[in-house]
């Protein structure tokens, strides 16, 4: 799907399929994090595999609110994964990677802190 909002600051994702989002021109071909001036492979490929690390790992770049895009489904993980980060103080909204790439775009453009983490499989 391609996305027609633009953001002239930082990481703006302009399509997403699946197996592959662009972000700035860029074809990305692997699960990724996304923050608005940083752009970093992420070393979680299947959604099964989500562990507290690797939330841990997106509570480090200090967000207001996560956004995880789980693949071409919406699948949630379990509690305990995601529990450390209210008492951080940080939202995390959970959807398919085609909505998630959405939300990012928007929540962008509010100048809101915003990471995202798509898992493309």
């Amino acid at each position: 799907m391609r996305f027609s909002q633009d953001s002239s600051a930082g990481n703006s994702i302009q399509s997403f399929r699946r197996g592959e989002i662009i972000v700035n021109e860029r074809k990305i071909n692997c699960s990724v994090i996304i923050t608005v001036d940083e752009i970093v492979e992420w070393d979680l490929q299947r959604f099964d595999a989500i562990t507290a690390e690797h939330i841990d790992q997106l509570a480090g770049y200090q967000p207001e609110i996560i956004i995880l895009g789980t693949g071409v489904r919406q699948q949630f993980p379990a509690p305990h994964i995601t529990a450390g980060l209210l008492s951080q103080g940080i939202g995390v909204e959970i959807m398919n990677t085609d909505a998630a790439c959405r939300t990012f775009n928007v929540l962008l453009s509010e100048d809101r802190r915003v990471v995202a983490a798509m898992i493309l499989e």
